[in-house]
């Protein structure tokens, strides 16, 4: 039998099979009984197929009753990395990744190059699995070294996509962006528990953050508008302190103690910078000095 040859439903649930042995690394009968909804008789049935279309693909291992993905691999669908790591954000990593046709009356802003299918999937099995990654990193600082790293969150920081992890060459979480990661191979065997999320302070800590309309913009109705500022004036969040000078760069947020950068330039102010003082997550955000 052919892919071509399927019914579309049927061909959904391929793709849900083949994701998961991309980007899991294993997939078992009651996955796709309590994602689709259908019975274990069906699911036994797409799985066989499955492995008809693809029989280097998985292997089943009898004491778990998973099916695992093999290094024979070769993913039977085209998942597309913006319309992965989009539904994988909105909890939707499943199914057929199409091309999007774009609009000609709604256009959105031009992206960087996203990072390559196959390194996504690597660093989610890692995540999924509690696995550390060896791989070439190409740093703006250093330039192309081996690393060793223990992922355990990938993120968008409105720029790039990059991955959370633990560094075994400074011993310490840092982040690394996805498209300057190569030659990325997963490493079996346990890791230690101090790498994982856990164990991530700046992760953990999360951030009350207070943002309200530069002071010294002279209609803030526009700015209120903008961001869904509500009648008190003052915008509530809550970030991880690992992701909060991302945040504050890519909003454009005036990080000075006294609103003293232009309003030109900076239509929000962080209006709680002095109980955030000392945060190194901040050395990025403009006008921020420790």
């Amino acid at each position: 039998m052919e892919l071509a040859d399927v019914s579309y439903a049927q061909r959904e649930r391929l793709a849900f099979i083949d994701f998961c042995l991309q980007f899991v690394g294993k997939i078992a009968r009651a996955d796709l009984v309590n994602h689709f909804q259908t019975g274990l008789a069906s699911c036994s049935r797409d799985l066989t197929m499955y492995k008809e279309l693809a029989p280097q693909n998985l292997t089943l291992l009898h004491q778990t009753k998973q099916y695992y993905r093999t290094p024979q691999f070769h993913p039977l669908f085209d998942h597309d990395p913006e319309v992965i790591l989009t539904s994988m954000c909105r909890g939707l990593s499943f199914g057929l990744s199409k091309d999007i046709e774009p609009s000609a009356n709604c256009i959105d802003s031009t992206r960087l190059i996203h990072p390559k299918s196959d390194v996504i999937a690597t660093i989610m099995r890692a995540i999924n699995n509690r696995q550390a990654i060896l791989c070439r990193y190409v740093s703006l600082s250093s330039g192309e070294s081996e690393r060793e790293l223990v992922p355990h969150s990938i993120a968008n920081n409105g720029q790039r996509w990059h991955i959370r992890a633990f560094d075994q060459e400074t011993q310490e979480f840092r982040d690394f962006v996805c498209t300057r990661i190569l030659d990325i191979t997963e490493i079996d065997g346990s890791i230690d528990e101090t790498y994982t999320s856990e164990y991530d302070k700046a992760w953990q800590n999360i951030i009350a953050v207070k943002l309200v309309v530069h002071p010294s913009i002279n209609h803030p109705k526009a700015v209120e508008l903008d961001f869904g500022i509500g009648e008190n004036g003052v915008l509530l969040l809550e970030v991880r302190e690992a992701l909060l000078g991302y945040l504050m760069r890519q909003w454009n947020v005036d990080c000075t103690q006294g609103a003293s950068l232009s309003s030109g330039e900076h239509h929000l102010w962080l209006s709680n910078i002095d109980e955030l003082a000392g945060l190194g997550c901040l050395n990025i955000a403009p006008g921020y000095k420790i």
